[in-house]
């Protein structure tokens, strides 16, 4: 079995974000780029299904332009044998172009069984495993804490609304992302890290395909208020009132 796993560059969630000058998007200059965590739960799946003698060959797909090979050869430093970079130009491209080129590439690829993360950390869309499975023609199980695999097919634990568990089984080829709780995924070791340097990475030009939604407007949250104290008892009145008619919590 060979293993593939969606790979994305996100901004580190320490970065200071700040809004580009006409306010449509946000100012990348400065910015610390990582491996999407919850795609690092899926190169650690397909790492720990390889160790078990599940599978032969893991290897990590991203699209993105020339700065994601860094998240790439993260991943290669973890321990996947080869990535493919699907090269675009900086910019904004939509959930459905991403998937597109994202399915091309993995077309020529020999892919059993399709990991991701559920979401990334930046965009919160959901989106891309799915439309990539559905451009595939393949099944799709989503936002699992546990994988297990054999007899050509693979079976999902899934936590949903409530608390409650879902099983799902699913043919091979499939799709399935990954969400917390899954597993821990390993730092790259030294040696990890010189091996990946040597690793291919299979570089395709994104096709030209067009976004078919595009961002008018960014903004970020509004400062928090400074909060107010009260010492004493002879305020209670005050703040009950101020609970129930400002904060309007009670």
């Amino acid at each position: 079995m060979n293993i593939v796993v969606l790979c994305k560059q996100v901004p580190d969630t320490e970065s200071r974000i700040k809004l580009s000058g006409d306010g449509t998007d946000f100012d990348m200059e400065g910015i610390k780029w990582i491996l999407n965590p919850y795609d690092e739960f899926a190169v650690e799946e397909a790492l720990v299904k390889k160790e078990a003698g599940q599978a032969e060959k893991v290897t990590v797909v991203g699209l993105g332009p020339d700065r994601i090979v860094e998240a790439l050869r993260t991943a290669l430093a973890m321990g996947a044998d080869a990535a493919v970079h699907v090269k675009t130009a900086e910019g904004y491209i939509d959930s459905l172009a991403t998937a597109k080129d994202l399915a091309a590439a993995i077309k020529e690829l020999d892919c059993d069984l399709l990991l991701a993360g559920c979401r990334a950390i930046d965009d919160d869309m959901f989106a891309v495993p799915s439309m990539v499975a559905e451009l595939l023609g393949v099944p799709q199980i989503n936002v699992c804490g546990k994988i297990e695999v054999g007899d050509g097919k693979v079976t999902a634990h899934r936590e949903i609304e409530g608390g409650a568990k879902q099983v799902m089984e699913a043919a091979l080829p499939a799709v399935v992302t990954a969400t917390k709780g899954l597993n821990e995924p390993r730092y790259a070791s030294l040696p990890g890290i010189m091996k990946a340097k040597r690793k291919p990475v299979d570089v395709k030009e994104a096709g030209a395909t067009q976004n078919k939604a595009k961002g008018t407007s960014v903004s970020l949250p509004e400062e928090r208020k400074a909060g107010k104290v009260f010492e004493g008892v002879e305020h209670v009145a005050e703040v009950v009132r101020l609970l129930r008619e400002e904060a309007k919590v009670i």
